[in-house]
């Protein structure tokens, strides 16, 4: 059986509509880390300019402007094997084309909480997961916190973390227990 794919799935939870530079750190951290750990990387509400009309358009963008991820170029190299994709904020549910979505959380709900160990088993037998994190300080909003049907929290503790911290956390862990 072939292993199911993970993307990370960054929510913008800043403005709306304008690009800052916590975007772009976001963007240009999480790409090295999506290579490094072979998966794709979608986001969702980022307001991006709207020259900018396909993710390459995009990674060359946010590339042209970072020292981060060996100069944007990571993020470039995940564009061109088509695994960086961009999308509006989700109505009622995320692309189902990315798998079972994961709201990566310090608070889970009791009762849709899953632990690391349940999520690589899921992945081992071909379960896609869209891993969302949420940018900004007050994480995912609680309307689109309420689609996925489970929650992760990469500490097991409760601990708030950085959302780069986070996404270092959780691809770090998630790829050693895959590669077992």
């Amino acid at each position: 059986m072939r292993q199911g794919r993970v993307t990370i799935g960054l929510f913008n939870s800043y403005d709306p509509n304008k690009f800052r530079e916590a975007h772009r750190r976001a963007l240009a951290r999480a790409g090295p880390l999506a290579l490094a750990y072979d998966a794709n990387l979608a986001t969702f509400g980022f307001p991006f300019p709207e020259e900018l009309r396909q993710p390459a358009e995009v990674a060359a963008w946010v590339a042209e402007s970072t020292s981060i991820g060996d100069d944007g170029g990571y993020l470039r190299e995940l564009s061109q094997k088509g695994r960086f994709q961009c999308f509006p904020y989700p109505g009622k549910g995320f692309p189902p084309q990315l798998g079972e979505p994961v709201l990566t959380t310090s608070k889970p709900e009791e009762q849709l909480r899953i632990s690391l160990p349940q999520l690589v088993s899921t992945i081992k037998e071909g379960q896609s997961v869209l891993l969302v994190f949420g940018l900004g300080p007050h994480g995912v909003p609680r309307k689109a916190a309420s689609i996925p049907r489970l929650n992760l929290d990469i500490t097991s503790g409760g601990f708030s973390l950085e959302t780069c911290t986070a996404l270092g956390a959780m691809m770090g862990a998630l790829g050693a227990l895959l590669a077992q």
